[in-house]
């Protein structure tokens, strides 16, 4: 494949970014069309009221980290009421129960809207609010839900029934949407408008903010006008690790999965290529047991990163893309699962982020007010022989098994050798918890010999993230992309 190309978790996110790189837009223009066009394609994983990250890397940039995560809540909130209670919603991925807490007390800050005005100010090449038109129409047409976002749906069910206004737009016939039939979603429609029209203001300090501030403190929410006012996107210097003779990118702190991640692969590089399984799953092991309280607590300090590596080494979704002049952009973006808080007469469904129990280990609403949660989000590129030359540029969607996911994948393309898709299908290994999760083709013997207990799934599942993973090949000339079929991930280039 040459040109340019994008790898999204679905055929439309990815082709809305694919029709921007043929008009002349870059790696991150695309990348935004994609965002927004997800919004409507992948409804259950992002939306306006969802947060995230996007890494900029290749000719002509400075390698940076636009940081627009959830920040924890609560900005001078002297006068709140008291919190609602969270509500705990069980997930089943059929081999698997994770349980999520929504509700209104669950919302923090989103980013979103913040996310991509400030990426396309500092790297955009077309104006915004060509980007923002087609994924208005996109939204009031709507989109066929395919059988892997009716998936997601059914497995949501739960928070998509747990209020009027939710159920209004994600089951309007008193059930959640299935396979074939269209969402559509048109008050969205109109706040993408607003987002090309106005930019981000009307959703900080408009009247969309008072709106959803508004409505959530009337049901316990602790989201105040002071949180959304002062949250801005922040640019940040991506985490560095080496790993054979390559320099990994990723998502630094206050972000818990970069980190995680970088700590891993220098772990792994100070053995020969390629590592094997059960190192893999150790490397895995050490990352997990690094996640400390004191590891948490100390993610906000300045300096943490190199200190952190020093003593230890002596419902997401994302979008990769790379241009025809080689600019890579790798973008992951969350609603968590979704509160079940649909703001009436701003298209917002509001994350659930304060409820999501992975990004707050040591507990419900105790981060102070305004810092990022530490996600385990990580968008990654792997740069070959210097700052100008991506190889790799990848992310993944799967809560704590994000970063098992990314390690697997670029062990796949670095050590093996693999084009991009044949390492995002390849069968993957996750460990948490003493157990070690596998899909179908994962030598089991071999761990369980090695004295690890195995947790084995019948099919590859949506539980072990959802990779969009594009590769330039060794010798520079041309890319390999692959979406990622656990999650319906698609691929679309211009040539």
């Amino acid at each position: 494949m040459t040109g340019g190309v994008v790898a999204a978790g679905h055929p439309v996110t990815a082709e809305a970014g694919a029709q921007v790189l043929r008009a002349g837009g870059n790696a991150v223009d695309a990348a935004i069309a994609a965002m927004l066009a997800s919004w409507t394609a992948e409804p259950r994983l992002t939306r306006p009221g969802a947060g995230g990250y996007l890494l900029v890397a290749g000719p002509g940039v400075e390698p940076t980290l636009l940081d627009f995560f959830v920040a924890a809540p609560g900005i001078g909130a002297g006068a709140h009421p008291s919190r609602a209670e969270l509500i705990p919603v069980s997930v089943s991925f059929g081999d698997a129960v994770q349980i999520f807490h929504v509700g209104a007390a669950s919302c923090g800050p989103y980013g979103n809207p913040a996310g991509i005005v400030e990426a396309s100010r500092r790297w955009g090449r077309v104006p915004l609010d060509q980007l923002t038109a087609p994924a208005a129409r996109l939204a009031r047409e709507g989109v066929v839900l395919n059988a892997p976002q009716a998936y997601v749906f059914e497995i949501l069910a739960g928070i998509l029934l747990s209020t009027p206004e939710a159920r209004a737009v994600f089951a309007p016939g008193g059930r959640p949407l299935r396979e074939g039939e269209r969402f559509r979603f048109a008050e969205m429609g109109d706040a993408i408008d607003r987002l090309g029209s106005d930019g981000a203001e009307p959703f900080y300090r408009g009247d969309l903010a008072s709106a959803v501030v508004d409505w959530l403190r009337e049901r316990g929410g602790v989201l105040t006008a002071g949180d959304l006012r002062e949250y801005a996107a922040v640019p940040r210097e991506p985490a560095r690790v080496a790993y054979r003779g390559r320099t990994i990118l990723t998502n630094p702190p206050p972000s818990a999965g970069g980190t995680l991640l970088a700590y891993a692969f220098g772990l792994l590089d100070r053995a020969p290529s390629p590592p094997s399984l059960t190192a893999i799953v150790d490397a895995m092991d050490h990352a997990q047991s690094a996640r400390t309280d004191a590891f948490v607590a100390g993610l906000d300090e300045p300096g943490f990163l190199d200190r952190f590596l020093a003593a230890n080494l002596g419902s997401t979704t994302h979008i990769s893309a790379v241009d025809g002049e080689g600019l890579a952009c790798a973008v992951t973006c969350t609603n968590g699962e979704g509160s079940g808080v649909v703001v009436p007469g701003t298209g917002i469904h509001v994350n659930n982020i304060m409820g999501e129990e992975d990004l707050s280990p040591l507990g419900f609403h105790t981060a102070p007010a305004g810092r990022r949660m530490p996600s385990m989000m990580a968008p990654t590129v792997v740069l070959r022989d210097g700052p100008q030359d991506v190889e790799l540029v990848l992310g993944s969607a799967g809560s704590n098994r994000i970063r098992s996911a990314l390690l697997q994948t670029i062990v796949a393309c670095v050590d093996h050798g693999m084009d991009a898709q044949a390492a995002v299908d390849a069968p993957r290994a996750h460990f948490e918890s003493g157990v070690v999760y596998t899909e179908p083709g994962v030598p089991n013997d071999e761990l369980e010999r090695a004295g690890r207990t195995v947790a084995p799934f019948r099919a590859l599942n949506l539980f072990f993230g959802g990779v969009q993973a594009i590769r330039r090949a060794p010798d520079g000339e041309g890319l390999s992309a692959g979406g990622d079929p656990r999650r319906g991930g698609a691929v679309a280039g211009t040539g």
